[in-house]
């Protein structure tokens, strides 16, 4: 007795076969797909032909499943599938910009617009100027920062806010207070 011999299975099902031609075609298109768009995605860019991207850009793309299927002559229908999803995300820090000056005017020995709180938490960089229209020495209190002011100049104070607490800011000779410093914990 003889055994009939079996055909070979077409769409490259038999599995000594590898892949079909169709198949392969698909595999290869689905990962040009994926190159393209992470080419594109990480390019960056906007409308107006500018390739440059914002400094705090954060990108996200995903690509959804795609399913191609093709008949050939001498094949019935062979289907690929490509799966990927690239997920590419992109943040760029810049150094954080110096925290602003706050300005205490004095005016005839006075602060304008009497005495405010200045309010700073524990380790930020405090930028403070003081202008005035009367000579006088300027005292932070609890830091024992202490500097000259002409008649209208005006000096300025960059520190640490390391120092929990409240402080008197003020015409040291006139003992005349002109702001309080804060500093909370952080």
């Amino acid at each position: 007795m003889s055994t009939p011999e079996t055909p070979p299975n077409a769409g490259g099902d038999d599995p000594g076969r590898g892949l079909s031609g169709v198949q392969r075609t698909g595999v290869v298109l689905g990962a040009l797909a994926v190159l393209l768009i992470v080419f594109v995605v990480l390019r960056g860019g906007n409308d107006d032909g500018d390739s440059s991207s914002s400094s705090n850009a954060q990108t996200t793309a995903t690509q959804s499943p795609s399913t191609s299927t093709s008949t050939a002559t001498g094949e019935t229908g062979s289907t690929s599938t490509a799966t990927s999803t690239p997920a590419t995300t992109s943040t760029s820090t810049s150094t954080p910009a110096e925290p602003a000056v706050r300005t205490i005017n004095v005016v005839n020995g006075q602060p304008e617009g009497g005495i405010k709180t200045i309010s700073y938490d524990k380790g930020d960089q405090v930028r403070l100027k003081v202008s005035s229209d009367v000579a006088d020495e300027i005292h932070v209190h609890g830091y024992d920062l202490m500097k000259d002011v002409e008649k209208g100049g005006s000096v300025q104070f960059s520190f640490t806010a390391n120092i929990e607490g409240r402080f008197e800011i003020e015409l040291e000779n006139a003992g005349t207070q002109i702001a309080n410093l804060e500093v909370d914990p952080a």
